[in-house]
C-alpha cells in the first residue's frame, strides 16, 4: 500500500499539478527535457568512480590503522587513537577544501579536483573503516589465534588466512553502509568543481531556473543508485553466509 501511495504522489508531482511548476525541463518526452536529463546523468560516472576509488583506498588505510589498536603496547595503540580521533573531528567539507586549496601551498604539489576529492573522502572515511575493522577483528574468538599458533602460522599468515576472512564477513554490512555513505558524501566535492551528479544539477539550475524540478530528479538519481548498491551489498552478504555454512 505504501508503494502505491508513493507512486501516485510521484505521478501527481511529475504531472505538474500546479501551473507554477516546470517539469517540462526534465520531461523525457521532449527533446529539451531529454537533453537536460542526459546532462544530469553524465555526472553519474564521476560520482561512482570517485566513491569507489575513495572507499577502496580508505579500506586499505583503515585496515593498516586498525592493526596498532590490537597491540598490547599502549604507545602503539595510541597511534590508532590519535589518527582516528583527529580525522573524525574534522568535517568532511572542511577537509575537502583544505586538501584542494591547502595541499598545493603546503606541499607544492598541484592536485586536480578528482584526486583532491578522492584523497579527502578516503582520509575521512579511513578513520571509520579503522574502527570497523578493529571491532571486527576483536570479535573473532581467541581460540582462532591459538588454533593458528598450534599449526605454526606466524602473525601475518594468521591474520591473512584465519582472522581477516572471518572479520570481513562480520563487518561486511558496515562496509556496505560506508559505501552508501561515501556515495552521498561525494556530492560535497561539487564545491570544488567536480563534475558529478550534484554539480551537474547545480549547473542546470543556473541555466533553467527550476531548482525544485532539477533537485527532485537529483534526489531520485541518488535514491536509485543507493538502492542498487544496498541490494548488491545484501546479495554479497547472503552469498558469503551461504559459503560459510557450506
Amino acid at each position: 500500500m505504501n508503494k502505491i501511495i508513493i507512486t501516485i504522489a510521484l505521478a501527481l508531482v511529475l504531472a505538474g499539478c500546479s501551473g507554477n511548476w516546470g517539469w517540462y525541463v526534465v520531461n523525457p518526452t521532449t527533446d529539451a527535457g531529454m537533453v537536460n536529463l542526459k546532462f544530469m546523468l553524465s555526472g553519474l560516472y564521476y560520482t561512482v568512480l570517485l566513491s569507489v576509488t575513495a572507499i577502496s583506498i580508505s579500506i586499505v588505510v583503515g585496515l593498516v590503522i586498525a592493526l596498532p589498536a590490537l597491540s598490547k603496547n599502549r604507545y602503539i595503540r595510541s597511534i590508532n587513537r590519535f589518527y582516528v580521533e583527529i580525522v573524525r573531528a574534522v568535517p568532511i567539507l572542511v577537509l575537502i577544501l583544505w586538501v584542494y586549496y591547502g595541499m598545493p601551498q603546503l606541499a607544492g604539489i598541484a592536485i586536480n579536483v578528482f584526486w583532491a576529492g578522492v584523497l579527502a573522502l578516503a582520509l575521512s572515511d579511513s578513520a571509520f573503516e579503522a574502527e570497523i575493522f578493529r571491532a571486527g577483528i576483536q570479535s573473532v574468538s581467541r581460540g582462532q589465534y591459538e588454533a593458528a599458533h598450534t599449526i605454526s602460522l606466524n602473525y601475518r599468515d594468521t591474520m591473512r588466512f584465519v582472522i581477516l576472512p572471518q572479520a570481513i564477513r562480520r563487518v561486511l554490512p558496515a562496509l556496505g553502509n560506508q559505501l552508501v555513505y561515501m556515495l552521498k558524501m561525494s556530492s560535497l566535492v561539487s564545491v570544488i568543481g567536480m563534475q558529478e551528479l550534484t554539480r551537474k544539477a547545480n549547473e542546470l539550475v543556473v541555466t533553467e531556473y527550476r531548482p525544485l524540478e532539477v533537485y527532485t530528479i537529483l534526489v531520485l538519481e541518488y535514491l536509485v543508485l543507493i538502492l542498487i548498491v544496498s541490494a548488491g551489498v545484501r546479495w554479497l552478504e547472503r552469498r558469503m553466509q551461504t559459503d560459510e555454512r557450506g
